[in-house]
């Protein structure tokens, strides 16, 4: 085996380990923890001289091995069904051992690049029919939301409705708002709450999706509204994975407090 394979089996390994601690440092901080700390507490004893044993895994060659074979797994999974997992072990057993290899580097180098292209090519056909899809439901969504009493369109398509009437000042384009919120998809999925947080959110306004920019703008301090806001307002096609392409996005919102340019956060 030469010194670059031999290079890339160390690389794959380092990469591997790296990423099973980067998992487990965020699961430490994940909002729900108990969803992937007990299956671990549950499996794991402690033995005489105060180091962890996990069943089935009776030495640490054992564990560290099973974690990697894990961390690997985990890579694979978004390729799974383009991949044949015993040629996938056939050629790290042949890496490992130093054995004559069925392809050359570059020949690797080529077959990855090939199928990089097609993973991606399949990716962005994915990604725009799931587009195709949700603009086609939030177009109809909207439609029929605008019928609604008390939901008010405006001339950019962003709709509304009034749950608490506030009294106070509202907020110029270039100020600050201090807000507690929620938001959800069509499906009634949270994506993102600052209830949950237990703390109202403050952030500039120039800074915001423009359907916030211009709903914002419409409350008075101490109002609570509904937003239904259309992709184009929100993230388009370039939403994070965990809100999905062209998704309407139904916000409730608490306007607080204004914050002007330059004031002292309490």
């Amino acid at each position: 085996m030469s010194a670059l394979s031999r290079t890339a089996v160390v690389r794959t390994t380092a990469i591997a380990i790296a990423s099973v601690l980067a998992l487990s440092a965020c699961d430490k901080n994940a909002q729900k923890p108990v969803e992937t700390a007990k299956p671990a507490e549950a499996g794991k004893d402690v033995a005489a001289d105060g180091k962890a044993t996990y069943p089935g895994l009776p030495t640490e060659k054992e564990q560290a091995s099973y974690m990697i074979g894990m961390s690997l797994g985990k890579n694979l999974d978004q390729v799974k069904d383009e991949i044949n997992l015993d040629t996938v072990v056939k050629a790290l057993r042949s890496s490992i051992a130093g054995e004559k290899l069925l392809l050359t580097d570059e020949q690797a180098q080529s077959i990855g690049e090939a199928f990089g292209q097609k993973m991606q090519a399949k990716q962005i056909a994915k990604m725009m029919a799931e587009a195709k899809a949700n603009q086609e439901k939030g177009d109809k969504f909207l439609a029929e939301n605008t019928k609604k009493p008390g939901v008010t369109t405006t001339a950019s398509g962003l709709q509304y409705k009034v749950l608490t009437a506030g009294t106070g000042a509202k907020p110029g384009a270039t100020d600050g708002v201090k807000v507690h919120y929620k938001g959800t998809l069509l499906d009634g999925k949270t994506f993102d709450s600052s209830y949950d947080r237990g703390e109202p959110a403050t952030m500039p306004l120039q800074g915001v999706i423009p359907g916030w920019q211009e709903g914002l703008q419409l409350m008075p301090v101490g109002a609570k509204y509904t937003f239904w806001i259309p992709a184009k307002l929100a993230y388009g096609e370039q939403a994070p994975p965990m809100i999905g392409p062209n998704q309407v996005l139904v916000f409730e919102v608490e306007l607080l407090e204004i914050v002007k340019p330059g004031a002292k956060q309490n």
